[in-house]
């Protein structure tokens, strides 16, 4: 093993995988049309429909913050509510940025097992002050897929889900960050993962499994695409140069490239997970079910791995917990270093 730290930190940790450093190259050649119109970014919706098997419109930003606050923008006026997980990375890690893009809509966190919505307490929410001009009301519901806590919702979840939303008559946004890894879990269709279960807008992500600054907001509400286009420019995220977010995604979905890396991920997760459950005192806090472990390490194990360059984070959660995130670039002898490097201090 080298000396360099091995990162265990987040999967934005890696750089770009090659099809998409292959294809961000091959974009290079030439001039283009600015501002969508060149041919890869015309081409790029094509494929999009064809992958979700519906004629959606695809608008391309740089961040996966982007993408979820002006979703959430389309879908909420300033006097609604978003009911989101309490865990959620738009309520804990985009530092108002869905408040903002909303005109000032409130953000309102339900509690829920292993970083899922429960269908009940959702309804129940989404029933409160209904109609009171003294309250916020509540206008669209934004879940995770996967979680923040690498847990993925099964079909009949999201199904439960999209039931619960249609019934209120409000908007459903999936923050896709990890699309891949919970699609390569489920190993259903995007399609069955997404607008056939009530999805009306997706953050789809790609930089964490091996893009460098692209991402796209997948329209399936066709009512929501003009007003979308607009906010997309007015916040400054419509990208002049838009080919390059274009090339990256082309090249990050071609020859099914995203799901081998997302099953790659989701199989270093695995194998992490199984052998620190091995390790004397070690205790996995959850199943993993994507490519995301936590785990409660004894003081002398947590310290001594960071000490010997291992980086993840703590200090978040409870003491003790720590979380392993693997990616489509972990190798299986840096996951076998920390396990022996464990063992060891375990010992």
């Amino acid at each position: 093993m080298s000396d360099a730290p091995i990162y265990f930190t987040s999967d934005n940790a890696a750089g770009m995988c090659p099809e998409v450093l292959q294809a961000l190259i091959a974009a290079n050649d030439g001039p283009a049309a600015a501002y969508g119109h060149d041919p890869l970014t015309q081409a790029l919706e094509a494929q999009f429909a064809e992958l979700f098997e519906y004629p959606v419109t695809v608008l391309l930003v740089s961040t996966g913050t982007a993408a979820n606050a002006l979703s959430l923008a389309a879908l909420t006026p300033p006097w609604g509510c978003v009911l989101c997980h309490a865990d959620s990375h738009i309520q804990h890690d985009e530092c108002g940025a869905p408040e903002f893009f909303t005109a000032g809509a409130k953000l309102q966190p339900l509690a829920g097992a292993r970083g899922k919505l429960c269908p009940d307490a959702l309804a129940a929410a989404l029933r409160q002050k209904k109609g009171d001009v003294h309250s916020v009301q509540p206008s669209a519901v934004s879940l995770t897929q996967a979680t923040e806590v690498g847990s993925v919702y099964t079909l009949d979840e999201l199904e439960a889900i999209g039931a619960v939303c249609r019934q209120a008559g409000v908007g459903l946004h999936m923050d896709g960050a990890r699309f891949a890894n919970a699609l390569a879990r489920l190993d259903c269709s995007p399609a069955e993962m997404t607008w056939q279960r009530g999805v009306d807008v997706l953050s789809f992500g790609a930089s964490k499994n091996g893009a460098m600054a692209a991402e796209a907001i997948v329209v399936f509400d066709p009512g929501l695409a003009r007003e979308l286009a607009f906010r997309r420019k007015r916040a400054g995220h419509l990208l002049s140069k838009t080919r390059f977010c274009a090339a990256q995604l082309q090249g990050y979905l071609h020859d099914d490239a995203w799901l081998r890396h997302a099953r790659h991920a989701n199989a270093m997760a695995a194998r992490l997970a199984h052998g620190l459950a091995a390790v004397p005192g070690v205790t996995l806090s959850a199943p993993v079910e994507a490519n995301i472990v936590f785990c409660q390490l004894p003081e002398a194990v947590l310290s001594g791995l960071q000490a010997a360059g291992f980086m993840f984070y703590t200090g978040r959660w409870a003491p003790g917990v720590a979380r392993l995130v693997t990616s489509f670039a972990t190798r299986e002898d840096e996951v076998d270093a920390l396990l022996a490097e464990a063992t060891r201090l375990a010992g």
